[in-house]
């Protein structure tokens, strides 16, 4: 299955414990896959929620198309994630939960040329616990190094 990613959320894996992953498909409007398919979009502070039976995700931007005049649409409007009945109440259950909330992690093309949205359901990280995955990825690094210069 080949994909193309139009853009990544370096900061979520950093930031959060990611406990489970969905693909979700998204509700756009106008030129918007034409500004996707530029790269013209940023995940760093988006975030999804529940509403009415309906998945949502805010603050996700998606710059206007250079030639797209009346049909661009708002940058930061809400955006309508499209998932199965079953998927929606157990993400309603996951973010009912003290601490749990629902990121993007990427966004991309699949085979098909479709635009699909990796979301994960995540908790946060203290600061101590970023603070371990650095030293865990520093002493793993080290290893790696000795491990080479050895050979």
């Amino acid at each position: 299955m080949t994909q193309k990613v139009l853009a990544n959320n370096k900061k979520a894996r950093h930031d959060y414990f990611i406990e489970e992953t969905y693909e979700a498909g998204m509700v756009l409007k106008g030129t918007e896959i034409k500004s996707m398919r530029m790269g013209k979009l940023n995940l760093k502070d988006s975030y999804a929620k529940v509403e009415d039976g309906e998945i949502m995700i805010y603050s996700m931007h998606i710059s206007p198309y250079e030639k797209g005049n009346i049909y661009n649409t708002d940058p930061l409007r809400p955006r309508k994630l499209l998932l199965n009945k079953r998927e929606i109440r157990k993400l309603l259950g996951y973010t009912t939960q003290e601490g749990l909330t629902l990121i993007p992690l990427k966004v991309y093309l699949n085979s098909k040329g479709v635009a699909k949205m990796e979301l994960a359901v995540a908790k946060g990280k203290k600061l101590y616990d970023k603070r371990d995955d650095m030293a865990k990825k520093d002493a793993n690094r080290r290893m790696e190094q000795h491990m080479k210069q050895r050979r």
